[in-house]
């Protein structure tokens, strides 16, 4: 495959990239960059040389999974490039090719389909009150164990919809809705993604000796909890 040629395909690829000068102001407004050591100017850097070598590598690595997405870079660029849709090409195309699989934060990827995703195609909400716990999202404290426990009178008091076909907050969403976001899934290519994504993770976790497919598979748990280095931490 020439990576290159595919990823010049992607509208936000070419929407992204207009003419970069290489100035570094995405850089420099960038929240992500701030904190961590992605950079948006090199990798837009690296996409301008063509480098088929260089942008495999790209793709291999964790950088293209640090951007948040918010856009900064767009509203200040002085030539109106936006290398957060360019990112965002890049992940599609590092999943397309199964490099994902080989960066620890292309990993986690299996944590953001199995939650995000598939809870979109179960309830029609990429957030559901009934999948948030205190043991995945302990954040969220001992008042959502109680919160839990009474939920249908809690949620009742705050006036959603919670598990009824009407409309709302929390309102159930029905079958022929949820059969059109399959459909919608299966259009985009979104079907195939996902499946690409538990085809290759299943190999790293067979590589890592991690169970994938019992009910609480433990590399699930590896990714969403564990993961910083792409390998098992150390007992």
């Amino acid at each position: 495959m020439e990576l290159y040629k595919e990823l010049s395909k992607d509208i936000r690829f070419i929407e992204g990239l207009n003419a970069c000068i290489n100035c570094g102001t995405c850089t420099a407004v960038c929240p992500a960059a701030a904190v961590s050591d992605y950079d948006p100017r090199m990798v837009v850097d690296t996409i301008q040389q063509r480098d088929e070598k260089e942008l495999e590598s790209l793709l291999r690595s964790d950088t293209i999974w640090l951007c948040g997405e918010c856009l900064s870079c767009k509203t200040r660029c002085p030539r109106s490039n936006t290398p957060g849709y360019i990112i965002q090409a890049l992940r599609a195309l590092s999943i397309e090719t199964g490099l994902f699989a080989e960066s620890s934060q292309g990993q986690k990827q299996l944590a953001i389909k199995r939650t995000v995703g598939d809870h979109i195609l179960k309830y029609g909400y990429c957030v559901y009150v009934d999948e948030v716990n205190t043991e995945m999202y302990p954040e969220q404290g001992p008042v959502w164990d109680w919160l839990k426990r009474n939920k249908e009178l809690v949620l009742e008091r705050l006036g959603t919809s919670y598990q009824k076909e009407q409309s709302g907050t929390l309102r159930k969403t029905s079958a022929e809705s949820l059969n059109d976001l399959k459909r919608i899934f299966e259009e985009t290519g979104a079907t195939k993604r996902f499946d690409i994504i538990e085809d290759y993770s299943a190999r790293v976790a067979n590589s890592l000796d991690l169970d994938f497919k019992a009910e609480r598979d433990s590399y699930f748990y590896f990714q969403y909890n564990e993961n910083q280095q792409g390998k098992k931490s150390e007992q």
